[in-house]
């Protein structure tokens, strides 16, 4: 995670407010045991890489309509949505991403749809991919990608019925 990203999300006010109260404890003689600060830089409800907070593992999900493969983004073009950094290729993914991120941003938060039509959430691969209908689906084995691009009929319907109830046991 950058500093500045860490600067946003507020780790030196944690690290000063710990290391205060550790000096205070020891100057008045008290035992002070601290329990784990956890705190989660991202949302699970959007695949996101646990310490750097990307979304997708920094690969530009504009570029997957654009230009049809898996692209990654440049640190020079990031934005914050859904709780997650996205990165893109280029400005005018960026800004094309902003206006619409209900279009561009992976359906299930980027869990292979083919897993969440099962009942259970596994992260999607973002070189495992398929657009369909106008939304892009990741998977998270490339069998699961072939048996979806086959017959989207047969597993859209149930992961979008199961997906409000998975979405809900995520953390946020």
């Amino acid at each position: 995670m950058t500093v500045q990203r860490q600067e946003r999300n507020g780790f030196g006010r944690q690290i000063a407010l710990i290391a205060a109260s550790i000096i205070l404890a020891a100057a008045i003689g008290v035992c002070l045991c601290l329990a784990p600060v956890v705190r989660a830089t991202t949302t699970e409800r959007v695949v996101a890489a646990r310490f750097s907070g990307l979304a997708i593992d920094g690969f530009d999900p504009v570029a997957y309509f654009v230009q049809n493969q898996a692209v990654l983004g440049l640190p020079d073009y990031e934005a914050s949505q859904a709780g997650a950094v996205w990165r893109f290729h280029n400005e005018g993914n960026r800004a094309s991403f902003l206006a619409h991120p209900e279009v561009y941003a992976p359906q299930f938060g980027g869990y292979d749809p083919v897993d969440v039509a099962r009942g259970v959430t596994f992260a999607g691969n973002p070189n495992f991919f398929v657009v369909v209908g106008q939304r892009l689906y990741l998977f998270g084995l490339e069998a699961h990608r072939d048996a979806f691009t086959a017959h989207p009929e047969h597993f859209l319907p149930e992961a979008r019925e199961r997906w409000p109830q998975l979405e809900q046991t995520l953390s946020q």
